[in-house]
């Protein structure tokens, strides 16, 4: 059976169109993948590889407005849950795992929330944590790239449509060789170091999709992450593994820190030497065991071991 990439469409409830790429064992069980802010559907041979291994295959969407995706301004975070249904009965999938990183974050934990009878287990790897979340100052310790771009945000959609339309004119034609300097103070070095070879590669042709059909998935991702998200994280009952790095100045460990005290029975991954980019890398194998053996503890009956 083929484990080749394979991109399709899939129409959702109200009649929008989400492009799908699925990867991996066609036999294997669903590992659903929320990716970052700005992103496109991609499927990176490694974590390919490093799921097949354990029997899962990759499925992962362009997030409404991104690449060949319809947009849908004034979405929530929450309305991903909606998407993701359509898109498992499409490709007649049942249960899945989850994981979301950056920006996927909160779109993962949107599914831990509201879809618990098909969500086995959810990863959060360096995901934000809700926009005015009590006791947290949601933009402190973040790069000065995104302390501006959430500066516009603020301001309206207007200054926000204004300030991307200038990023993704840099992005269109972006090189491997680019994709460092390019995300300036937001990369640690050892972040720095993981954005090299086949990563910077993938991440290149992720960012220059991402922006190919135009901005409305970045602008609808920020107006989403700094509106209500549609659903309380404490309200999650399925199991969460939450990780984040110390060197991470996208989205500092803070938010972390924040989402592991509030989402019961979390699982907790804060590592000090791992970075935005570099935490997925260096740590896939941890997070993918992670996410199988919360699903078979959950799966136990209650008083046994």
């Amino acid at each position: 059976m083929s484990s080749e990439a394979r991109t399709q469409m899939v129409q959702a409830t109200d009649g929008r169109q989400l492009e799908v790429v699925s990867a991996g064992p066609e036999d294997g069980r669903c590992f659903l993948f929320h990716s970052g802010t700005p992103s496109a559907a991609a499927a990176y041979p490694p974590l390919v590889a490093q799921l097949a291994k354990r029997g899962l295959r990759l499925v992962t969407f362009s997030r409404p407005g991104y690449a060949a995706s319809s947009a849908m301004h004034g979405r929530g975070v929450g309305d991903v849950a909606t998407d993701v249904q359509a898109v498992l009965d499409a490709l007649k999938v049942g249960s899945f795992f989850c994981a979301g990183q950056s920006g996927g974050g909160p779109h993962a934990l949107a599914c831990a929330a509201l879809l618990p009878d098909r969500v086995l287990a959810t990863a959060s790897l360096a995901g934000v944590a809700p926009w005015g979340a009590e006791a947290l100052d949601w933009l402190g310790g973040m790069g000065p790239e995104n302390l501006e771009e959430f500066g516009a945000a603020l301001k309206g959609q207007e200054a926000l449509e204004a300030y991307l339309e200038r990023e993704a004119a840099a992005i269109h034609d972006m090189r491997p060789d680019d994709v460092a300097a390019s995300l300036g103070g937001l990369v640690s070095d050892v972040d720095k170091a993981a954005l090299t070879g086949g990563y910077a590669e993938y991440m290149a042709g992720v960012l220059r999709r991402a922006v190919s059909t135009g901005i409305a998935g970045w602008r609808d991702d920020d107006i989403a992450f700094a509106s209500p998200w549609g659903f309380d994280v404490g309200s999650i009952e399925t199991p969460v593994a939450v990780w984040q790095g110390g060197e991470d100045r996208m989205v500092p460990m803070p938010h972390g820190a924040w989402l592991a005290a509030h989402i019961p029975g979390a699982e907790v991954h804060l590592l000090p030497e791992e970075g935005h980019l570099s935490l997925a890398l260096n740590k896939i194998g941890d997070v993918l065991d992670s996410l199988l053996a919360l699903s078979e503890a959950a799966a136990r009956p209650a008083g046994t071991s």
